[in-house]
C-alpha cells in the first residue's frame, strides 16, 4: 500500500470515527427523552485496488419492533384499565364511605329506626318529624347521588370531547411525517429523527383507541383501528365528536341518531364518506373506549340502580292491589273496577290453555302514549308476565275491545259495564278457566282508608310507572324523588289514614304498614341493574336490594383496580424491556465513546505518520 492509500484509508477512518461521536453526542444529550431510539452508524469496508476504506451509508434506529407493537396493544389496554378504574373509585366516592353516615344504606336505616320509634309513641309530634326529616335524607341521598353519577358521565363525555382533538392532532402529524419521508432513504440522521417523532404521534393514538400499524413500504405506515377502519395513510382522516352539553338520566346513547341524545364519533375519510365509530363499534380499547363503555354503560347501570330504588320505594309505599270479583257462569270469571288505574297501574289475570295446560299470566298496563305502544315483555319485571299495553283513553269499553283483539287465539272475552272490566272463559269445547283476577293501583290520597300512603312522589307528581315514548317514569327518578310536601305540612297522617271515621289514637296500622314495607316487604328487581338476570330477577327486601348493588359497585372498583394495576405493570415490564434494546445506557455510550476516541486517535496517528514520511521523502529528494 502506497502513502496516498494510507492516506485515504485515514481520512475516510476519521470521517467514520466522526459521524460516530455525532450520534454517541445526540444519544447521551437525549437520554432521558420519552420516545428517543439510540442511533448507531451502519458502516462498510470498501475495496479500491490495494486500497481498504470505510464507508458509511447510513443511521440505524436500533429498534426491536416486535416489542414495540406489544406495547402499542399494551398501551390501549393500559389505557381503557386506568380509565374505568378511576371512574369506578369516583363513583364508590359518590356512594360514600361505608363507615359514615352520608349513604344510602345509613339513611335508609336511619328512616327505619324512626318509624320503629314512631310505632312506640304514634301521638309523638316529635317522632313524626323524626320520621318526615328522615325520609327527606333518604330522598335528598338519592338526589345526590343521581347528581354524582351524571357528573361522572359529564366527565366522560368531555374527556371524548378532548381525546378526539388529541387523536385528529397525532393523525395530522403523521401524515405529515410521511409525506416528509416520502422518497428519502430513510437513513439519515434528519429521517431517523422524524421517524421517532411519527412513533411518538402512532403511542399518542394507541393510547386513545385500539390500533393496527402496517409498514407500507418506502419508509411509510398506514394506521388502522383494530375492527380495520383506516385512520391514516398518506392523508389522515378525521374524526369529529358531536358533545350534547348537559348529561342527564335521559341522555341516552342509541344507535338511532334520531333518539340518540349524547355525542356520537364520526370518522370522515379523506375524500369523502364517513362513518359512525361508536354505532360500528370500532373503538374497543383505548381511553376513548373506557369513556364511551362508562358514559354509555356502567354508570347508565349505575343510575338504573338507585333508580330502581327509588321506583320500589316509592312503589312500596303507595301500591295497592285489589283482587276482582268472581263472577259466576256461564261464562264464568272476574270482574275489576278500572276507576283507580292511572297511566302506568296495571289489571292482572290469569288463565288456563286446556289444549295445553300451561298457565297464561297477563298483565295489562295502562298506557296514555300512543308511540311508546306496543309494550314488550320486559316492560314488568316478572319474566313468566305476558305484557299487553292498552290506552284506558275510550274507557272500559274501549279497554275490552283491544283486549279482545289481542287474546283473539286465547278463547277469552272481556265485556265491559261502566268502569267495570269483565275477564271471562271462552265459550263451546275450547272452555278457558281464568284463574284470577286484580289491579294494582297508586293511592294518591293521604287519607284513602288505606295503610298505602303517597310517602314518597315524583318532584310533586305521583309515581305510578308510567310508560311513555321516552321510556319509563322510572329514569331519572332517584334524582326527582322527594317526599310528598302534603305529608311534610301535616305529619299527623304518618298516623291517621281515615278521617271518617277518624283513626283511633295510639292506631299504628299505618306506620306499621311502612315499616313493614322497608324491613320485610320482597320486591323483584329488573335485571337491567346488573342484579339477577332476566329469567331469575333478583327478589329480596329494599335493603337487600341496597347492600347487592352497593356490594356489587364496591367489588367491580376493585376488580376494575387490580386489572388497571396488572395492566400497568405489564405495559412496564414490555418498555423496560424496549428501553433495554433500544433506548440509550450512557455506561454504554461512554465505552463506546472511549473506543472511538482511541480509533480516532490512532487514525490521527496513522496520518501524523504518513505527513512525516512525506516529508522525509521530499527532503531526500
Amino acid at each position: 500500500m502506497g502513502l496516498s492509500q494510507a492516506l485515504n484509508t485515514a481520512i475516510s477512518g476519521l470521517r467514520a470515527n466522526q459521524a460516530a461521536l455525532s450520534l454517541v453526542s445526540s444519544n447521551v444529550a437525549n437520554a432521558e427523552t420519552p420516545g428517543y431510539v439510540r442511533k448507531t452508524v451502519t458502516q462498510i469496508q470498501t475495496v479500491a485496488g490495494d486500497s481498504a476504506n470505510v464507508r458509511i451509508t447510513g443511521v440505524n434506529r436500533e429498534l426491536d419492533t416486535y416489542i414495540q407493537k406489544q406495547i402499542l396493544t399494551e398501551t390501549s389496554g393500559a389505557a381503557y384499565a386506568d380509565v374505568r378504574s378511576s371512574a369506578l373509585q369516583n363513583l364508590q366516592g359518590v356512594y360514600g364511605d361505608p363507615s359514615s353516615s352520608a349513604t344510602i344504606e345509613a339513611n335508609f336505616n336511619a328512616l327505619t329506626g324512626a318509624l320503629q320509634a314512631l310505632s312506640t309513641s304514634p301521638d309523638s309530634a316529635a317522632a313524626r318529624s323524626t320520621v318526615i326529616n328522615a325520609a327527606q335524607s333518604l330522598a335528598q341521598q338519592l338526589n345526590t347521588t343521581t347528581q354524582g353519577i351524571q357528573s361522572l358521565r359529564a366527565n366522560a363525555e368531555s374527556a371524548i370531547n378532548d381525546s378526539v382533538s388529541t387523536v385528529n392532532n397525532a393523525l395530522k402529524q403523521i401524515a405529515s411525517i410521511n409525506t416528509q419521508l416520502l422518497g428519502t432513504s430513510g437513513n439519515d440522521a434528519a429521517s431517523a429523527s422524524l421517524l421517532d417523532q411519527r412513533d411518538q404521534y402512532v403511542t399518542q393514538v394507541a393510547q386513545m383507541m385500539d390500533i393496527r400499524v402496517v409498514d407500507a413500504g418506502n419508509n411509510q405506515i398506514n394506521v388502522f383501528t383494530n375492527s380495520g377502519v383506516q385512520l391514516v395513510g398518506s392523508e389522515a382522516a378525521t374524526l369529529s365528536f358531536n358533545a350534547q352539553g348537559t348529561i342527564t338520566p335521559n341522555t341516552l346513547w342509541n344507535s338511532d341518531p334520531t333518539k340518540s341524545n349524547v355525542g356520537s364519533i364520526t370518522l370522515t375519510f379523506p375524500h369523502g364518506g364517513s362513518v359512525d365509530l361508536v354505532a360500528t363499534n370500532a373503538i374497543r380499547s383505548g381511553a376513548i373506549a373506557g369513556y364511551l363503555d362508562l358514559r354509555d354503560k356502567t354508570l347508565v347501570q349505575a343510575q338504573t340502580q338507585v333508580d330502581q330504588l327509588a321506583a320500589s320505594l316509592s312503589s312500596a309505599m303507595s301500591d295497592i292491589t285489589t283482587s276482582g270479583s268472581a263472577v259466576t257462569g256461564p261464562p264464568a270469571g272476574f270482574s275489576v273496577d278500572l276507576a283507580n288505574v292511572q297511566n302506568g297501574n296495571t289489571v292482572n289475570f290469569s288463565y288456563t290453555d286446556t289444549s295445553t295446560g300451561k298457565v297464561h299470566n297477563v298483565t295489562v298496563v295502562r298506557v296514555d302514549d300512543p308511540s311508546a305502544l306496543p309494550l314488550s315483555n320486559n316492560a314488568t319485571i316478572d319474566p313468566n308476565d305476558e305484557v299487553i299495553g292498552i290506552s284506558f283513553a275510550g274507557g272500559a269499553a274501549s279497554v275490552a275491545s283491544q283486549l279482545n283483539t289481542a287474546l283473539s287465539a286465547a278463547n277469552v272475552q272481556f265485556t265491559s259495564s261502566g268502569t267495570t272490566l269483565q275477564i271471562l272463559d271462552g265459550s263451546g269445547s275450547g272452555l278457558t278457566p281464568i284463574n284470577s283476577a286484580s289491579t294494582t293501583t297508586t293511592v294518591t290520597s293521604l287519607t284513602s282508608g288505606n295503610a298505602q300512603l303517597p310517602l314518597f312522589t315524583d318532584n310533586g307528581s305521583p309515581y305510578t310507572g308510567a310508560i311513555t315514548g321516552n321510556g319509563s317514569q322510572q329514569i331519572g327518578l332517584a334524582g326527582r324523588i322527594s317526599v310528598n310536601t302534603a305529608l311534610i305540612g301535616d305529619p299527623s297522617r304518618l298516623i291517621v289514614y281515615n278521617t271518617s271515621p277518624l283513626t283511633a289514637a295510639g292506631d299504628t296500622t299505618r306506620s306499621d304498614f311502612i315499616l313493614s314495607q322497608l324491613t320485610s316487604g320482597s320486591f323483584y328487581y329488573s335485571p337491567q341493574t346488573g342484579i339477577g338476570s332476566t329469567n331469575s330477577p333478583f327478589k329480596g327486601t329494599l335493603l337487600d336490594f341496597t347492600q347487592q348493588f352497593t356490594s356489587a359497585q364496591g367489588q367491580a372498583a376493585a376488580s376494575a383496580k387490580q386489572v388497571a394495576s396488572g395492566q400497568d405493570v405489564v405495559l412496564s415490564t414490555l418498555q423496560n424491556k424496549l428501553n433495554q434494546s433500544s433506548g440509550v445506557n450512557i455506561d454504554d455510550e461512554m465505552a463506546h465513546l472511549l473506543a472511538l476516541q482511541n480509533a480516532y486517535s490512532a487514525n490521527a496517528r496513522v496520518m501524523s505518520a504518513v505527513k512525516d514520511m512525506f516529508t522525509s521523502l521530499l527532503q531526500s529528494i
